[in-house]
C-alpha cells in the first residue's frame, strides 16, 4: 500500500498550492466594503505624488517606508489608484511568503509537514490582517521567507556566490522596507549556531549580512531623526505580552515535537528562531523606546507556521503506519475545523469595522452637505488624508487653515496658520464643514489651532447637520444670527 507521502506527489510543485490557498484568502473580500483606513491613507496619498513630492516628503516624514511609497508610486501610475492596485502587493506577497514557507518544510521535515506550514500561514490571525493591508509588511515577510529559504539552500550544501548575493540582497531590500527587519539576521545567526554550520559557511554570511547592514545603516541613521512619528506607541505593559506568550508556547510544542539531533537542520532549528527572536527582541527594544506592534514582525508568522506545520507533520507520520488511509485526512480536517473556528475573526477582519476608521466612509456626506464657497475645517489636522483620498468631495469647498498644501510643504497633512489668522478667517464664514473623529474613538483635543477652531465654532456657530460613519464625523455648522 503507497505511503501518504506518495499519495501527494503530483506533476503540480506542492509549493504552488498554498501558494494559490492563500491568494485566493486575499482576493477574498480585498476592497473591504470600499474602505481605506489612515495608515492606509498614507500610502494612497504619498503614492499619488510626483517622485520629486515623495523625496521632498521623505527629508521631513516616513523616511522609513521611502523605497515602499516609491514602489507604489509606480504600480499608481501604471494601475491607476484604487484599492485593489494598494492592497494587491500584500496579497502577492504573502502568497510568495506561503510558498516559502512549504519549500522550507518540505527540504527539512517532509512534504506532510511543508504543505501543513504553507497553509497555515494563510490562516494565521495576523497574517489575515495583513495580508490585504496598503503597507509594506506583507512584503517584508515574503523577503524574510526567501532570505531563510537561500540561507537553507546553502546549508544544505548547495551553496554558490548568486546564493550569497541574492542572500545578503533580499536581506537589504527587507531592511529598506523595514529596518526591524534586520532580527532576522540574529535568527538566521541562532540557526546556524544550532546546526553547527562549518566555518567557511560562517565567514560567507557573515560577510553578505555585514554588507547588508552597512549599505542600510545610512537609512538607519537618518530615520531617528524622525522617531517623533511613534511617539504615540504606548509603553510596554504586561497584558501586551499575552500574545507572544502565547505563540511563543505553541512554537515550543512544535520544537519539542521535532527533537533535531545535535548539529542537524531542522524545523525547530529554523523555526523556532525566527518565531522567538523577533518577539524577544521587539519586546527588549520597546522596553527601551516604545515600539511594540505586531505588524513590525509580521515575518515572525513564518517561524510559527514552520512550526505549526511540524505538528500536523507529526501527527499524520504517528498516524500513517496503523491508520494509512486515514492519516491522510487529518490535514484536510484540521485546515476545514480552522477556517470553520476562524471564520467569523476572518469576516471581521474583512469588514470596515476591523480597522480605526475608514477614510472614504464621509466623502458621500460630505459631498451631500456642502455648499460651494462654503469652508472646511479638520480636527485634528491629520484628518485632512479624508481629502487627500477623495479630493473631489472637496471641490469648491475652502481648506481655511492651510497655509502650505501637504504636497508642498512635504508632510502627509500640510501647514495650518497660526490660531489667531485661523480665527480670523472662520468669522469670516457663513459655513464651514467640520471633518474629524468620530464621538467613540475621538481623542481630548490639545493642540492649541484645534482648540480655538472648536471655540469658535461653538461660540458663533450652530451644528445644524451631523454624521458619524465608521469611525469618522463631518458636521455641517452655520453662523449664528445674533454672531452676524
Amino acid at each position: 500500500m503507497p505511503s501518504p507521502t506518495v499519495v501527494l506527489r503530483r506533476p503540480v510543485p506542492l509549493w504552488l498550492i498554498p501558494m494559490l490557498w492563500t491568494l485566493a484568502l486575499g482576493t477574498w473580500g480585498l476592497s473591504r466594503q470600499d474602505s481605506v483606513w489612515r495608515d492606509e491613507a498614507a500610502t494612497w496619498n504619498v503614492a499619488q505624488r510626483s517622485t520629486s513630492e515623495i523625496w521632498h516628503l521623505l527629508g521631513n516624514v516616513d523616511v522609513v517606508h521611502g523605497c515602499y511609497y516609491l514602489l507604489m508610486h509606480v504600480l499608481f501610475e501604471c494601475f491607476g489608484a484604487g484599492t485593489t492596485t494598494l492592497r494587491l502587493p500584500s496579497v502577492l506577497a504573502t502568497s510568495v511568503a506561503a510558498a516559502c514557507v512549504t519549500v522550507i518544510g518540505q527540504r527539512l521535515a517532509g512534504t506532510w509537514a511543508g504543505l501543513a506550514g504553507g497553509l497555515a500561514f494563510g490562516l494565521l490571525p495576523a497574517v489575515q490582517f495583513y495580508l490585504q493591508e496598503g503597507r509594506p509588511y506583507a512584503l517584508v515577510a515574503a523577503g524574510v521567507g526567501i532570505s531563510t529559504l537561500l540561507l537553507i539552500t546553502v546549508l544544505q550544501g548547495r551553496a554558490r556566490a548568486v546564493h550569497w548575493a541574492a542572500y545578503g540582497g533580499t536581506v537589504l531590500i527587507c531592511a529598506a522596507l523595514n529596518w526591524l527587519s534586520l532580527m532576522v539576521l540574529l535568527a538566521h545567526l541562532a540557526t546556524l549556531a544550532w546546526s553547527r554550520t562549518s566555518r567557511a559557511l560562517w565567514c560567507r554570511w557573515l560577510v553578505a549580512s555585514a554588507v547588508a547592514v552597512a549599505c542600510v545603516s545610512p537609512l538607519i541613521l537618518f530615520s531617528q531623526g524622525q522617531s517623533a512619528q511613534v511617539s504615540w506607541i504606548p509603553p510596554l505593559t504586561w497584558h501586551m505580552l499575552i500574545g507572544p506568550t502565547v505563540l511563543l508556547a505553541i512554537g515550543g510544542v512544535g520544537a519539542l515535537l521535532d527533537r533535531p539531533r545535535a548539529g542537524q537542520l531542522s524545523l525547530a532549528t529554523v523555526g523556532l528562531p525566527l518565531l522567538a527572536v523577533p518577539q524577544l527582541g521587539l519586546i527588549g527594544l520597546s522596553l527601551i523606546q516604545p515600539l511594540f506592534l505586531d505588524r513590525y514582525i509580521l515575518f515572525s508568522m513564518l517561524g510559527l507556521a514552520l512550526l505549526v506545520g511540524g505538528i500536523i507533520g507529526s501527527a499524520v507520520q504517528a498516524a500513517a503506519p496503523r491508520f494509512p488511509r486515514l492519516s491522510v485526512w487529518i490535514l484536510p480536517l484540521v485546515v476545514a475545523a480552522a477556517m470553520a473556528a476562524l471564520l467569523p475573526q476572518s469576516l471581521s477582519k474583512r469588514s470596515p469595522e476591523s480597522r480605526v476608521d475608514d477614510v472614504l466612509a464621509v466623502a458621500a456626506d460630505i459631498q451631500r452637505m456642502k455648499k460651494t464657497g462654503s469652508a472646511v475645517l479638520f480636527v485634528p489636522s491629520a484628518r485632512r488624508d479624508v481629502k487627500s483620498v477623495s479630493p473631489g468631495a472637496f471641490a469648491g469647498l475652502h481648506d481655511i487653515a492651510l497655509t502650505e498644501s501637504p504636497e508642498r510643504s512635504g508632510t502627509l497633512k500640510g501647514v495650518e496658520a497660526n490660531p489667531a489668522k485661523i480665527r480670523a478667517a472662520m468669522l469670516l464664514q457663513q459655513q464651514i464643514l467640520l471633518v474629524g473623529d468620530a464621538s467613540t474613538v475621538a481623542k481630548p483635543v490639545t493642540a492649541d489651532r484645534d482648540k480655538m477652531k472648536i471655540s469658535v465654532l461653538g461660540s458663533y456657530f450652530t451644528a445644524v447637520a451631523d454624521k458619524q460613519d465608521r469611525g469618522r464625523r463631518v458636521t455641517l455648522y452655520e453662523r449664528r444670527a445674533s454672531a452676524r
